[in-house]
């Protein structure tokens, strides 16, 4: 039963992108790139053990998110640890790329939701309101755009 509920409680967004894994890939691990669709981060290097953090303002408050990366298999799979400053709770964000035709299937799995704060602020509604804005429409106008 354990099973079935940490199941349940993932966020899991599924999209194609009319563009190539390698540029996919570059989007999810470029700290350039990274600016221009995802947070304002510091630095970013897809490397086991890399840590990073980035601020999000939401509704007058400051989240500092903390992030540390567990897995790296380019062009494939790139998976981070998710947790906020000051607060309970780990989750984990894992990104995996897929090729469907000439297109880029991804599939976003964050797990541990539930392991956060039980505050309205920390709601499953609002990371799949954020995923799906994060990777269905930033990420894919960015790697869709012409060069």
């Amino acid at each position: 039963m354990t099973t079935k509920n940490q199941l349940a409680e993932a966020v899991v967004i599924e999209r194609t992108f009319n563009a190539s894994i390698a540029r996919v890939w570059k989007a999810l691990t470029d700290v350039e790139d990274m600016r221009r669709w995802y947070f304002d981060l510091k630095e970013f290097k897809p490397e086991v053990g890399f840590e990073f953090e980035f601020t999000v303002e939401h509704e007058g408050f400051e989240y500092s998110h903390l992030c540390k990366i567990i897995e790296v298999i380019p062009q494939k799979k790139l998976a981070y640890t998710w947790r906020y400053k000051g607060h309970e709770g780990d989750s984990l964000v894992t990104l995996e790329l897929s090729p469907d035709g000439n297109k880029t299937r991804l599939k976003l799995t964050h797990t541990g939701i539930e392991t956060f704060p039980k505050t309205p602020a920390y709601a499953r509604k609002n990371f799949e309101t954020g995923w799906t804005t994060i990777i269905g429409t930033e990420l894919k106008q960015f790697v869709e755009r012409k060069a």
